[in-house]
C-alpha cells in the first residue's frame, strides 16, 4: 500500500528524509512583533533567534488551517497519517481533524489517521518515523493505527531549555506550580503527562539538569536500550553531544539520532534548549 505521513512543522525530519515524497510538513506561521515567517523551509534559525532577543514581548504561532491539511490529504496515497504536536500547546491537532472531515466531505473515503502527538519536535518524529517502519514491513492500517496510538501513550518527552519565557507568556507553564528564579541558575527539568507540561526537578546549572534528565529517562522508560532515542536541540550541537554521551555511558542505545529544531521548536525551545525522545 502506498502511504503518506504529515507532519505539523513543529516536527521535525531528518536529513535524509527531508525531500522524500512520503513525507510532507504543513507548516505554522511565526510572528515577532511585526516579524512573520512560516516555519518552512525558508526559515532561518539565527536571524529568529535574534529577533526573539531583541524582541521585548512574546513571539507567537498559529497553526495551519484545516483546509492546507486537507490540501496534504489530496495525494495518490491510499494511507495518511498525519501527527501534530499536542493539542494542549497549539490548535493544530483540531485543525487537522477538521481538515480530515473537510477531505472525506469533499473527496469520498480514505484511510486518514490523525494522531495528537502528546509531545512536539521529536516527539512527532518517532510516530513518523514508526509509521513508515510499519507501513515498509507491510502491516495493515488499522494495526498500525493501534501501534502508533501505543506507543504514543508509552513514549516519554523530556527537555531542559535555558530559557522558559516564551511557554510561560504563552500560557503553556499551567500545570507548572512554580518556576525557580533565573538569578539562581537553577534549571528546571521539565517532561509532559499527556501532552501537558510539567516540571520532574531542577538542578544547579544546565550540565546538572541534562544529568538529571537523563536519570529520568533512564529510570522511566523500560528497555531503553531497545529505543529509538532522538535529542533535538535549539542552536546547541555541543550540548547535544554531551546528552548523547551521557546516554552511552548509562546504556548501550540501539539509536541515538541528533536533529536540529525547526521554527516552532526554536520559538518554545529557546536558544540552547534541548528535548529529547523515546
Amino acid at each position: 500500500m502506498s502511504y503518506k505521513i504529515i507532519l505539523d512543522s513543529c516536527g521535525e525530519l531528518p536529513a535524509e528524509l527531508q525531500g522524500d515524497d512520503r513525507f510532507e510538513r504543513v507548516p505554522l506561521s511565526l510572528e515577532v512583533g511585526d516579524y512573520r515567517i512560516m516555519d518552512d523551509e525558508s526559515f532561518d534559525q539565527k536571524e529568529f533567534l535574534q529577533k526573539v532577543a531583541d524582541y521585548p514581548d512574546c513571539p507567537r504561532s498559529a497553526c495551519p488551517s484545516p483546509e492546507r491539511y486537507m490540501e496534504a490529504c489530496v495525494t495518490e496515497a491510499e494511507h495518511v497519517y498525519i501527527i501534530t504536536l499536542s493539542s494542549h500547546l497549539s490548535g493544530s491537532y483540531n485543525s487537522a481533524e477538521l481538515g480530515r472531515q473537510l477531505y472525506l466531505e469533499q473527496y469520498g473515503e480514505k484511510d486518514i489517521c490523525v494522531i495528537d502527538s502528546h509531545s512536539a519536535s521529536c516527539g512527532q518524529t518517532q510516530i513518523g518515523l514508526l509509521a513508515m517502519e510499519l507501513e515498509e514491513a507491510g502491516l495493515p492500517f488499522s494495526e498500525i493505527v493501534a501501534r502508533l496510538y501505543a506507543y504514543r501513550d508509552s513514549m516519554l518527552t523530556y527537555f531542559v531549555l535555558d530559557n522558559l519565557e516564551t511557554l510561560r507568556k504563552n500560557g503553556r507553564l499551567s500545570a507548572v506550580k512554580s518556576l525557580v528564579a533565573h538569578t539562581l541558575n537553577i534549571k528546571p527539568v521539565m517532561s509532559a503527562t499527556e501532552g501537558v507540561i510539567i516540571q520532574k526537578s531542577q538542578a544547579v546549572g544546565i550540565k546538572k539538569a541534562l544529568v538529571k534528565m537523563i536519570d529520568y529517562m533512564v529510570t522511566d522508560i523500560p528497555e531503553l536500550s531497545k529505543r529509538r532515542i532522538i535529542i533535538t536541540h535549539c542552536n546547541c550541537e555541543s550540548r547535544a553531544e554531551y546528552v548523547r554521551e551521557l546516554i552511552l555511558s548509562r546504556i548501550c542505545a540501539r539509536e541515538i539520532m541528533i536533529m536540529e529544531t525547526a521554527g516552532v521548536s526554536s520559538m518554545y525551545a529557546n536558544d540552547g534548549g534541548v528535548i529529547i525522545t523515546a
